[in-house]
This record gives C-alpha cells, sequence and structure tokens, in this order.
C-alpha cells in the first residue's frame, strides 16, 4: 500500500500545475521587493532580536554604550562652543565625505552630524557581535540597518544640511527648481529605457570601443574581435581577453586615452576580445557549459587557428576570469597545452567570503531571483546594477540624490559612467547555475564543479598566473581574489590596485593618484595569507599595467611579424569592423 501510495504521489497530476502556480506567485513577489526575499530579511532579524533579548550581558554593554556617547557628545558640544576646531566626539570612516565642508563645523549642525555619527557607530554595535546569530544574517542586518541610517543621514534632508541650505540662500531657491526639472527629466527617460542624460557623448564605435580591427568570429553567443597591429613586429603568444558577460566588452576599449586593449597593441601584442550577446528570453537555457564551449573554448580555436601561435595569453575579467579558471582547469585535466599564461582581473574563484554580495546569496533568495528569471527567461540588467548600487548607496545613490535633484547640479556625464549605464542581461539557466554552483554552494573550490560528468582542479592549474585585485571592490573583494594562492600552486604574480572593481582596473598609465602593492609568489612556494601578503609586497606608485606588461614579455617569445586579420582558408573569415554587432544589442 506504501509503495502505491508513493507512486501515486510521483506522478500526481497536479505536480506541473502546482509549480507553475507557485513560480508565478514568487516572481510576483519578486517585481514588488524588486527581486528581495522577504522571507530571508524576516529570517535575519528574527535571529538578530531573539538572540538580543535573550543576552542581558549585550543589552547591558549597549546601555552602557549609550550612556558614554551622551556624555561625549555632551562634552564636545560644551569645548565646541566659540572653537569651531574643537576636536570631534567621533571621526567619520576614511571613505565617509558627506561632513568635509566646513559647514557642518557649525552650531548646530556640528551636533547633528556628530549625533548622527555616534548613534551610527551604536547601531554597527547592536547589530554585531551578538552571541548565537548566525554569521550571514548578522551580516544582512548591519547592511540592513546601514541602508536604513544612509537614508536618515542629515545630508539628505534641507533642514540639517547646511551645505544645502548655503546653496538654496544663493540661488534663490532656483536650485530646487532646477533640482524638479532634472528628477522629471530623469523619469521620463526611465520609463521610456532610455540612456542617461549625456550617454549619447559615447557612442559605441565611434567614441568608446573605438581601436580598429575586425569580427573574425561569430556564435550565437559571442563575437570573436582580432585588433589591427600597430608595431611593425608583435609578441608570437597572442592575447585573449573574456570580459564578464554582465558587463559590455568595451569597460576594456573606452576612449583612446584609456583603452587597455589600445594600450596593449601600442606594447606589440596582437589581442583578440570576446564581445558577449545580450540575452533575451529564447536565450533562457544558455547554461555554464554554453559559455564555457560557445566563449573562451570556441574563441582559443579561432585565436590559434588565425594567429599559428600553440599557446595563448588568456586574460579574464570578474566573471569572465571565473569561466577563464573553469576551462584552464578543464585543460589542465585533459591535457590541452594552449594556454601560455592566465591573467585574472577582479576575478573569484573561490566563493566562500564573496562580501556583501553575498547578503544576496541564500536559499530563500536564490528561490525569489530564479523565479523571477523564470519569468522572464533571464535577469536585467536594470534589476543588477540596482542591487551593486546598493552596495555602495553612499556614493551611488544618495549623494546623486543631494547633488542632482536638490543641488540642482547634474555630475557630467564620462565613458566609464556611459558603459556602466549601457547594460546587459543573464540567461536564466546559466545564472541560477553561476549563484548556486558557485556562490551558494562555492563546487569549484570544493572539488566539485564537473566538466563533461568529470570533476575538475583548480590545483590542477600550472600555469603562470598574474592576479590583479582592488582596494575598494564591492563586486570582489580582493582577500576573495587573493585565495588563489590557496587554491592552486602555480607561480602566481599578484598586485593590488587602487580604486574600485571598475575603476581600479582602467588604471592607464600617466592616470593621477594611482598605486599599487605587488609579490610574486613562486610555484610551489608557501601561500601567504591576506594580511602576511600586504606586509611583504612592494609599494610602487603608477599603473599596475606596466607591471603586467613587463609579466607577459618576460613570458613571451622573441616578436615576430603580425599574424593576418582572420583566416579565411580556415573558415576564419573578416566578418566586419569592430565593435561588431553584439555589443550594440540592447
Amino acid at each position: 500500500m506504501a509503495a502505491a501510495h508513493s507512486r501515486r504521489d510521483a506522478s500526481d497530476p497536479l505536480d506541473g500545475i502546482a509549480e507553475t502556480l507557485d513560480r508565478a506567485a514568487i516572481a510576483g513577489m519578486a517585481q514588488l521587493t524588486s527581486g528581495l526575499s522577504p522571507a530571508t530579511i524576516l529570517q535575519a532579524f528574527s535571529d538578530w532580536g531573539m538572540h538580543l533579548a535573550s543576552s542581558p550581558g549585550k543589552q547591558l554593554q549597549l546601555a552602557a554604550k549609550t550612556t558614554r556617547k551622551f556624555m561625549r557628545l555632551g562634552d564636545y558640544a560644551v569645548r565646541s562652543i566659540g572653537d569651531h576646531d574643537a576636536a570631534p566626539a567621533i571621526e567619520p570612516l576614511p571613505q565617509d565625505r558627506r561632513f568635509v565642508d566646513p559647514a557642518w563645523k557649525e552650531a548646530p549642525f556640528n551636533l547633528i552630524a556628530q549625533a548622527f555619527l555616534l548613534n551610527q557607530q551604536w547601531w554597527h554595535a547592536a547589530t554585531t557581535g551578538v552571541v548565537g546569530v548566525t554569521r550571514h544574517h548578522e551580516d544582512m542586518v548591519a547592511f540592513g540597518m546601514r541602508q536604513i541610517l544612509d537614508t536618515m543621514a542629515p545630508t539628505n534632508f534641507v533642514a540639517t544640511n547646511p551645505v544645502l541650505q548655503k546653496r538654496i540662500f544663493e540661488t534663490g531657491g532656483q536650485c530646487l527648481v532646477e533640482g524638479a526639472r532634472l528628477l522629471l527629466e530623469d523619469m521620463q527617460r526611465t520609463m521610456r529605457g532610455e540612456l542617461p542624460v549625456g550617454a549619447e557623448a559615447f557612442e559605441v564605435g565611434k567614441d568608446v570601443a573605438t581601436t580598429p580591427g575586425k569580427v573574425v568570429y561569430r556564435n550565437e553567443l559571442i563575437e570573436l574581435i582580432q585588433y589591427a597591429p600597430t608595431t611593425d613586429t608583435v609578441r608570437p603568444e597572442p592575447i585573449l581577453i573574456v570580459p564578464a558577460w554582465i558587463m559590455k566588452y568595451y569597460i576594456l576599449d573606452l576612449s583612446p586615452e584609456n583603452s587597455l586593449v589600445r594600450w596593449l597593441t601600442g606594447q606589440g601584442y596582437t589581442v583578440f576580445i570576446i564581445s558577449w550577446h545580450n540575452p533575451v528570453s529564447a536565450d533562457r537555457d544558455l547554461d555554464m557549459e554554453a559559455y564555457r564551449r560557445l566563449g573562451p573554448m570556441a574563441a582559443l580555436d579561432a585565436v590559434t587557428a588565425i594567429t599559428g601561435s600553440p599557446a595563448v595569453h588568456a586574460v579574464g575579467y570578474c566573471i569572465g576570469g571565473t569561466l577563464l579558471s573553469i576551462a584552464a582547469a578543464a585543460m589542465a585535466r585533459d591535457g590541452d597545452e594552449r594556454l601560455a599564461t592566465i591573467t585574472l582581473f577582479a576575478a573569484q574563484t573561490e566563493f566562500s567570503e564573496p562580501g556583501e554580495l553575498g547578503l544576496f546569496i541564500d536559499e530563500a533568495q536564490l528561490n525569489v531571483l530564479e523565479n523571477m528569471m523564470w519569468s522572464k527567461g533571464y535577469l536585467d540588467g536594470t534589476q543588477m546594477g540596482g542591487a551593486f548600487q546598493i552596495l555602495r548607496s553612499n556614493d551611488l545613490v544618495w549623494s546623486r540624490i543631494l547633488n542632482t535633484y536638490l543641488m540642482g547640479e547634474r555630475e557630467p556625464m564620462s565613458d566609464l559612467m556611459a558603459w556602466n549605464a549601457d547594460g546587459t542581461r543573464m540567461p536564466y539557466a546559466m545564472h541560477s547555475q553561476y549563484l548556486r554552483r558557485l556562490f551558494l554552494d562555492d563546487d569549484l573550490a570544493e572539488g566539485r564543479y564537473k566538466i563533461d560528468g568529470r570533476t575538475i582542479s583548480l590545483s590542477a592549474l600550472r600555469k603562470p598566473m598574474f592576479v590583479v585585485g582592488t582596494e575598494r571592490d564591492h563586486v570582489a573583494p580582493w582577500r576573495s581574489v587573493h585565495k588563489i594562492h590557496m587554491l592552486s600552486s602555480a607561480e602566481i604574480t599578484f598586485a593590488l590596485t587602487s580604486g574600485g572593481h571598475n575603476a581600479g582596473i582602467v588604471s592607464e598609465p600617466g592616470h593621477k593618484g594611482r598605486r599599487y602593492h605587488i609579490l610574486t609568489r613562486e610555484a610551489d612556494g608557501a601561500a601567504l595569507d591576506p594580511d602576511d601578503w600586504m606586509a611583504h609586497a612592494l609599494v610602487r606608485d603608477g599603473s599596475w599595467w606596466v607591471a603586467w606588461e613587463e609579466w607577459l614579455a618576460a613570458h613571451s617569445g622573441e616578436a615576430v611579424a603580425p599574424p593576418p586579420m582572420g583566416a579565411p582558408d580556415k573558415d576564419y573569415p573578416v566578418i566586419e569592423s569592430a565593435p561588431g554587432r553584439y555589443v550594440l544589442e540592447h
């Protein structure tokens, strides 16, 4: 009877209907919550609240902190009377630039700013260190409270912002009128699906992505661009760049003066880059294996056929670097020796500590995201961009609202800003696998990731590696990127550059204020943890591009004549001029 009952349950005719109803309901909810899981948020705050309620010691500590902070604020209030330079009760964090204007030293705004910073510090203590709360829930609650506090910051309101008040007085209130006009303009553009104001000055193929080249291969997922040589001779090993498909490739070919691609051709290298197709609903079933097979593997076949070189310098950026690592591990397992070196730009291979982006990754959150993608067949780029903005809400959200819609001053558009607004989509199957197998389960680092039914291991990587991390990376934190040292015994040169996930990589020679740390771990050498690595690394001013090119040259052969553009006799004809078609898909 039990077996028969089990068989009836397994073939329940309502299974398909139930699944469709559940998915549709969750997808609808996701639209209302911008893709966030209410269950995850409720679980996190319940975990924190119940453990805090049952922790009298922590409550005593917080009560004492409250008293001390009131005393510190009162002491500052007395000392600041008649002394604008009185030592503050608390200093803002180094990255917090909200209160740098001298107007914040004037009463009563100095007290308002100090009270806010003390309150912010108290809430950090309240949301962290509560015994029994899971690490993930603690991080979520702390992050959530930071978002609430950032929303309520005195800089965001006319009554408590002296800089804004001064601006209103100087303009006779015209700044608020202009800000309202800018807000209406931006809302209209958003509703029409148009790019931000000023982005039209950076037209792809005309103002950005202008390095001369040809599309020499195209399949349903990629176009492969080969760039024209600018030197009489080139290194025999070509460079193949695998950018992230979460972004358009021309982050590495922006304006001529900051284009990494153009700079590399000027150093005597033959450069190829993948331009990814921007998926639509029909591409919902493209998975990670499709991206590997149709992406770097297909491109590698084309590059070696066109150039005749048996070895290639492979470069991967962000998720493109993660995919390149997967492809390289499978190649090493199968005895494919076509990689001369591997370079990773801000690319994670181990995901146990992915930074604040991991706040959005757990079983309940993925359930919401997967069903939202299921309804469309893809994850819209604006939703992903919104998550990244939340991670840096002070810089990317509230400062923009203040400067643009209250001060009435629109920030001039730059090539990097225009590129950032040119978003892409993620197909349902790929993004679900990426989030589950890598972020949630960490299969690649823990030896469970399979290609063609067989496990791959990053320990098989033995080719020299150059790995770049960026100091202020909210997408791929450098300490996470650094973990490649623990996974591979290859020679690894690690460079840590100033800047963030994008600006740190677009770091052309001559860029003011750039610096980087660099250290090489020899093959089979001991792996230093990030703090020890930092203590031993050399500090250099300038662009890390120069150090990378020196490293590439040391792993390259003597210069030879440039290869032809494409190879029609090998089924790789020149199709059209760069930047091709896929980069223009919106």
